[in-house]
């Protein structure tokens, strides 16, 4: 079919193909205004690179991006933790707050429940206006023997459950101590 001669030149020209090591950077004879054009038109299409062509950046996307470290966060103490878990506890500011439960509309105020989750308050004064909420402010700075300035409502000034303010040199232990002693 094929003439010996034939297939020597093909066995000749897949040898010298084999042998063959691709240049990476154009010749100086073609012009630096052409170089890039036909390195991008190169790289869009897939192809081997040309003899003598630029070098192409090719950027991985299989590659992920580095992932953060978690900051590891310090564990407080038990008896810190204990402390946060009852009705009075000490903010992130140093104030010292009272989860509350408000009863508007009772005959006389008293403080009527210290339990683990919040204190019950009994308020002498209808929830209208604010009336209730300046009367738990009066009864709550009468129980813990302290001005009115120093006892704000910071959360619930329309729910039943508050969130009272106290600012000032006592500590939470001794807070509770006063409400339940008021409690009975």
């Amino acid at each position: 079919m094929f003439s010996r001669s034939c297939l020597t030149t093909a066995g000749v020209f897949i040898r010298l193909l084999k042998s063959f090591q691709p240049l990476h950077r154009l010749s100086d004879s073609v012009p630096a205004h052409r170089c890039g054009r036909l390195a991008v038109l190169r790289s869009r299409s897939r192809l081997p690179p040309l003899p003598g062509a630029h070098w192409i950046r090719r950027y991985h996307t299989n590659t992920q991006m580095p992932k953060k470290e978690k900051a590891q966060v310090k564990r407080q103490p038990a008896a810190a933790e204990a402390e946060a878990s009852g009705p009075v506890t000490r903010d992130k500011s140093g104030a010292v707050t009272i989860t509350v439960h408000a009863k508007p509309g009772s005959k006389h105020s008293s403080v009527t429940e210290v339990s683990a989750v919040e204190v019950g308050v009994s308020i002498a004064a209808p929830p209208t206006d604010g009336e209730a909420n300046a009367e738990l402010i009066r009864y709550l700075a009468e129980v813990l023997e302290l001005k009115k300035s120093h006892i704000s409502l910071d959360k619930g000034c329309r729910s039943r459950n508050k969130l009272i303010r106290v600012d000032s040199c006592l500590s939470p232990e001794e807070v509770l101590r006063r409400l339940k002693q008021a409690a009975g």
